[in-house]
């Protein structure tokens, strides 16, 4: 919990003890379910949360905001955002059905009522969103297929709508065909070997019919 405090020493005492039940949380469920590897669950507040709140550190989200999370597995980047942004909605899809029962068990643990969970698959549906985040689930090319058609027109951020990626390594190549994207080296935001390579990459995306 001090490094989420390090970061976001603005947190409510609510937002705070859902943070701190995460760690138990997700040790009782990765036991059942493994939706983290066991190396990460020991490192679950810097590698899976904070991680997950860099997504923030480029855009804060307005309350009426709706956000997508493709690809969630247990839940990130989304329930820590649903956590950070109260009054944001968020809409957490992911093909594996057991790993969106731990996602649903979680979030009804700690009160979540801005969070709905369900077992989809991206490009299925028509549902219009603010912003797209996800964490590394393809390349970005792919990536874009699947959700250009759920990118809502109207724009109510500084940053206009489209996808906010958390991804790492070297995306030059990755990203050739967008020319519009912006990458944000989350080692400028937080200290640590682990964020040292690691990226949200920003992708506005015009709105289609």
């Amino acid at each position: 919990m001090n490094i989420l405090l390090k970061y976001f020493p603005n947190l409510t005492e609510e937002q705070q003890l859902q943070f701190s039940k995460l760690e138990d949380l997700y040790t009782e469920w990765n036991a059942k379910i493994n939706v983290i590897s066991r190396k990460d669950i020991e490192s679950l507040y810097e590698r899976h949360v904070l991680h997950s709140l860099g997504i923030a550190m480029i855009q804060e989200f307005a309350p009426g905001t709706r956000v997508l999370d493709v690809g969630t597995g247990g839940g990130f980047p989304g329930i820590p955002l649903a956590i950070l942004f109260p009054e944001t909605q968020f809409y957490l899809v992911d093909v594996i059905a057991k790993k969106i029962k731990v996602v649903n068990e979680v979030a009804q643990a700690l009160g979540l009522e801005n969070v709905k969970a369900e077992q989809r698959r991206a490009g299925t549906f028509e549902d219009r969103f603010d912003f797209v985040v996800s964490r590394a689930v393809t390349n970005m090319p792919d990536f874009v297929k699947w959700v250009r058609k759920n990118i809502a027109k109207k724009s109510n951020h500084k940053l206009k709508n489209g996808i906010l990626y958390l991804k790492g390594g070297d995306l030059t190549e990755e990203l050739t065909l967008f020319p519009k994207a912006v990458q944000h080296n989350l080692s400028d935001y937080f200290e640590g070997e682990f964020f040292e390579t690691k990226k949200v990459v920003y992708l506005p995306i015009k709105y289609k019919l």
